[in-house]
C-alpha cells in the first residue's frame, strides 16, 4: 500500500514539475518555435510513458484493428501524443495571447448555437476529449457566451487549481462532477440560467453508466447530459474543433441534437446516448489522431460479458 502512494506522489511530483519545465520553456521560446517544442515534448513522452502508449495502442485495435495496418495505427498513437503535446502548450500560450485565438481559430455554425439560446432554456455543449477542447471552450466563451464547463478534480490540486485559474480568468465557470449534488445543482442552475453548459461524452463511466456501442463495442457512457436535457428543456448542440495543417483550427457547431423518442424514459436515454455516442465517433473517425486515445474508453464491460 505504502509503495502504490510513493508511486503516486512521484507521479504527481512528476506532473507538476513538467507543467513548470514547459511554461518556463515556453517563455524563452520564440512563438514561433512552439510547435517545434511540442513536437520534440510528445516525442519524448511517446517513449517515456510506456502505460499510456500500450492503453493508446489497446485503444486502437479496438477500435480499427479489422480496418487498419500495425503501422497505420502506431502512427495515429504517435500523431495523438503530438496532439495532446500541442494541446498543452498552446493552452498555455494561447491564454497569455489573447491575440492568438482569433488568428488561430475559425468558427463554424454560430447560429445554430444562438438559435439553441434562444429557446431560453439553456444549452448542453455536447462535445468528447477531441482537439484542442480546452480551446474550444474558453474560445465561446471570449465570443460573448455564459459558458460553464462539467469535469473531474485532477489527481493533483496545484496543477488542477492552475488549470481552473487560467479558465476563471477567460470566464469559464469549473463545475466539478464532485460532490455529486452540487454538480448535478450548478448545472441545472446554469441551464435554468440559460448559459452554454459543456460536458465530454466520452469517457468510460464504468457501474453507473449505460452501454452503448461505441467502434462496435459496447461502451459505458454517462446518461446525465440527456437527463439534464429532459428534465430542463435544454437543447443538445454537439461541438467538436479540429486541427488544420497548417495549426489553425476550426471550429464546428452542428445544428440541435433532437431527442430520439423512446417507448419510454429509459429507452428515451438509451436511443439518444446512442445517437449522441455516433456524432463522436464519425468525429474520431474522420481525425483519429485527434481524440485522446490514453484513456480506458472501454473499461467497463456489461454485465453478460462478465458472466454473471
Amino acid at each position: 500500500m505504502w509503495l502504490k502512494k510513493v508511486y503516486k506522489e512521484t507521479g504527481r511530483f512528476i506532473g507538476r514539475l513538467a507543467i513548470r519545465v514547459c511554461l518556463f520553456l515556453i517563455k524563452i521560446t520564440p512563438k514561433k518555435y512552439i510547435y517545434t517544442l511540442a513536437h520534440f515534448i510528445a516525442k519524448l513522452s511517446f517513449l517515456v510513458l510506456f502505460r499510456h502508449r500500450r492503453i493508446a495502442f489497446d485503444g486502437l485495435r479496438i477500435a480499427f484493428g479489422k480496418e487498419k495496418s500495425e503501422k497505420e495505427i502506431k502512427q495515429i498513437a504517435v500523431d495523438s501524443f503530438e496532439t495532446m503535446a500541442k494541446i498543452a502548450i498552446e493552452f498555455m500560450v494561447f491564454l497569455d495571447n489573447p491575440d492568438f485565438l482569433n488568428r488561430y481559430v475559425k468558427i463554424e455554425g454560430l447560429e445554430n448555437l444562438d438559435k439553441a439560446l434562444a429557446k431560453g432554456k439553456g444549452v448542453v455543449a455536447l462535445s468528447a476529449h477531441f482537439g484542442n477542447f480546452p480551446l474550444m471552450i474558453v474560445n465561446i466563451s471570449r465570443q460573448g457566451y455564459k459558458v460553464s464547463a462539467v469535469m473531474r478534480h485532477m489527481r493533483d490540486q496545484w496543477t488542477d487549481k492552475y488549470f481552473e485559474t487560467k479558465r476563471h480568468v477567460w470566464g469559464v465557470k469549473s463545475i466539478y462532477t464532485q460532490p455529486r449534488k452540487q454538480c448535478v445543482d450548478e448545472i441545472l442552475e446554469a441551464l435554468r440560467d440559460n448559459k452554454v453548459v459543456f460536458i465530454q461524452l466520452d469517457q468510460n463511466f464504468g457501474s453507473g453508466g449505460i452501454f452503448v456501442d461505441f467502434f462496435g463495442r459496447k461502451a459505458a457512457t454517462a446518461k446525465g447530459p440527456i437527463v439534464f436535457a429532459l428534465r430542463t428543456k435544454a437543447a443538445i448542440v454537439p461541438m467538436f474543433m479540429y486541427r488544420e495543417n497548417d495549426n489553425t483550427h476550426k471550429l464546428i457547431i452542428e445544428p440541435e441534437a433532437e431527442i430520439a423518442q423512446g417507448k419510454d424514459f429509459e429507452e428515451t436515454v438509451h436511443l439518444t446516448a446512442q445517437k449522441l455516442t455516433d456524432i463522436i465517433e464519425s468525429y474520431v473517425r474522420r481525425y483519429p489522431h485527434e481524440w485522446g486515445w490514453i484513456h480506458k474508453r472501454w473499461k467497463a464491460r456489461p454485465q453478460e460479458e462478465r458472466g454473471l
